[in-house]
């Protein structure tokens, strides 16, 4: 009995043996090879241009592709500005809102912002005095992360109290003044008022007036990528 023992013990030993032999070599690995990390895509190392507003900057009505950031892209990439547009515009949005989710849409690589707020504000005629402190409050954070700001400036509607439009203009333009941010005196001019440029509520502009809006902003926005561009040839 001992010795059928010993013999079923070789038996499988052998077998044992015969398997390790036969098995293929890649069968065998305790851990899988490590592929290469791919390496980061242009787009998403690219530094980033930062379009920051209310449903001006979202593209209200329109296809995402027909949002003046998206435009602004593509105008971008065809004169060879190496920048990624992201389009932080949310419809409804204030100067107080704004202000509110400033940070989480200041992360990343961001080197410009685009400030195109109070649209809001004045349509509900808050003081003015208030969403100035504001949109001071939005420049003066976008300045500490050392991105520079192009602020879109407004109007109030032509049907509004004359005292009330002239506060509005003044407020724009002293923001420009005081923290000495380019600035573009109107975001809609050329699109304000025309109807065949808006979409039925009379206030957002359509595919064919945020076209318009694009090259006002690019027009704006250029000179300072050409500055941009320059000073670290200026270093050398």
């Amino acid at each position: 009995m001992k010795r059928l023992f010993l013999w079923i013990a070789l038996i499988l030993a052998f077998g044992c043996i015969a398997c390790r032999q036969n098995t293929p070599a890649e069968a065998v690995q305790t851990q899988p090879p490590v592929a290469a990390a791919p390496s980061p895509s242009a787009e998403a190392t690219a530094p980033i241009i930062l379009a920051f507003g209310d449903s001006l900057t979202a593209g209200f009505g329109l296809s995402p592709a027909q949002s003046y950031p998206s435009l602004l892209q593509e105008k971008l990439s065809v004169d060879g500005y190496q920048y990624k547009v992201v389009n932080a515009g949310l419809v409804g949005d204030t100067a107080a809102t704004g202000l509110q989710r400033l940070d989480w849409a200041l992360n990343g690589n961001v080197k410009f912002v685009i400030l195109g707020l109070g649209g809001n504000d004045i349509l509900s005629h808050h003081p003015m005095a208030q969403t100035k402190e504001q949109l001071g409050q939005i420049i003066t954070r976008i300045k500490a992360r050392n991105a520079e700001v192009l602020l879109a400036g407004l109007h109030a509607p032509a049907s509004d109290d004359p005292t009330y439009q002239k506060q509005v203009r003044e407020t724009y333009r002293d923001l420009a003044t005081e923290y000495k941010v380019a600035f573009i005196p109107f975001m809609l001019e050329r699109v304000a008022g025309e109807k065949s440029l808006n979409l039925e509520d009379g206030i957002h502009p359509n595919a064919e007036g945020t076209k318009i809006v694009a090259d006002t902003v690019y027009r704006a926005l250029r000179p300072m990528l050409d500055k941009a561009r320059q000073e670290p040839q200026q270093k050398q």
